[in-house]
């Protein structure tokens, strides 16, 4: 238990004098996986709202891929994307291994399924007659699908949340692709690994205690961007209990 608050001092301790190492790593990894995030909630929310709306041949197909896809080892796509970018590998001529970038684009491949998938059941919870509605109100196909994500807005933002907490945290992606290089892909979740194989646990507890701090700082932003809209709709609707 000691360990437990001599890390929680280190922390403290760190983030009271700005550490220069701590604040590049920290920022390295809210870069990296903000960026990851964003292109990913682009990507897949778009298509998440396509899934939940069209049909199509292979849809199904299409759908279950991405439902198996949320469920991939961060290890696994680590490996995968490394080997694609090894020297003579198909994507080598890119020399992009053991860099920022290579990071992100792993990063991308873990969030993107879960902000896929999510963003198309909360699609898919939505009354089915509601684009016809709109669209019966005047609203073109655009307008329509901005407002279908509108209506549906707790589930996308959780599903951001989701694909943030997923990569901020991960280890095996960053570490292969990135290789944990310090002052340029160095991130939260490896250097607490790296200093746990060291042996100082509590410095490695220190840092947990600072990524925990920094993703829930990120996910309460978000979660009260999502609370706000759902009380303001509940006052448009005449009350709480409504």
């Amino acid at each position: 238990m000691n360990l437990f608050w001599e890390g929680f001092r280190q922390a403290g301790l760190m983030l009271a004098r700005r550490d220069p190492e701590l604040l590049q790593i920290a920022w390295t990894t809210l870069r990296i996986s903000g960026l990851a995030t964003l292109i990913s909630m682009c990507a897949g929310v778009p298509l998440g709202l396509l899934l939940g709306l069209a049909h199509f041949p292979g849809r199904r197909f299409v759908a279950s891929f991405v439902n198996a896809a949320m469920g991939l080892p961060p290890v696994v796509v680590g490996l995968i994307v490394s080997i694609l970018l090894w020297r003579y590998g198909p994507l080598g001529f890119l020399h992009a291994l053991y860099t920022p970038g290579a990071m992100v684009a792993a990063q991308i491949i873990i969030a993107a399924p879960k902000i896929t998938g999510l963003t198309m059941a909360g699609i898919m919870q939505l009354n089915p007659r509601l684009h016809l509605q709109m669209q019966a109100l005047g609203a073109n196909r655009w307008q329509t699908y901005w407002l279908l994500i509108r209506e549906a807005r707790l589930s996308v933002v959780a599903a951001i949340m989701a694909g943030f907490g997923a990569v901020i945290a991960e280890v095996g992606a960053s570490t292969a692709v990135g290789a944990n290089i310090p002052g340029y892909t160095r991130v939260l979740s490896t250097a607490i690994v790296l200093e746990s194989s060291m042996g100082n646990y509590d410095v490695a507890l220190a840092l947990c205690f600072i990524l925990l701090l920094l993703s829930y700082a990120v996910t309460a932003g978000l979660t009260l961007l999502q609370q706000q809209r759902l009380i303001g709709a509940r006052v448009q609707r005449g009350g709480w209990w409504s």
